[in-house]
């Protein structure tokens, strides 16, 4: 696992405020995932803390295209495409054409998909949902209003448009 230096006064990014909002979210984000990715690895190592989302998002009973994969987590089609190729090649997911549309790919869990997502949310998930909300500790609730908050005014009016 990547070492992170604690952050101090020579941080490139804290002096600047606002203007480098982007990028520490992004840092938090990467060391969280990271961090994150150490309890996962006990249950499934090599499956990386992004697919976890997109697994528990294909925990229905019908299978998900690509696109509605996408729009759901907020990433672009191609990182979607990686990553269920990947879990495909694991056996967590499978594949396959929509009846409708032979373009159209349509992903689903496996059996064993299935499986690991079930000891995810009864082992892997509640410690690393006890860790997460112990760092945020008190203001948890207010901070995800807050994000919540950033996504829809940034989704209804771009940067470009606000300035």
């Amino acid at each position: 696992m990547r070492k992170y230096i604690p952050i101090h006064e020579d941080d490139a990014l804290r002096p600047h405020g606002l203007l480098t909002l982007g990028s520490r979210f992004r840092r938090l984000g990467e060391r969280l995932q990271a961090e994150t990715q150490v309890i996962l690895d006990e249950l499934a190592p090599g499956i990386p803390s992004s697919a976890h989302p997109l697994l528990a998002f294909l925990d229905g009973p019908e299978p998900r295209s690509i696109s509605e994969i996408a729009r759901a987590l907020g990433t672009a089609q191609p990182g979607v495409t990686r990553m269920v190729t990947r879990l495909s090649a694991r056996g967590f997911v499978s594949v396959g054409t929509s009846p409708e549309d032979a373009r159209l790919r349509l992903v689903a869990l496996t059996p064993d998909g299935r499986a690991l997502l079930d000891q995810a949310r009864a082992t892997a998930w509640p410690r690393v949902l006890a860790a997460v909300t112990d760092l945020c500790a008190p203001f948890g609730p207010e901070l995800l209003e807050r994000l919540d908050m950033l996504e829809t005014r940034l989704a209804t009016k771009p940067l470009k448009d606000r300035a």
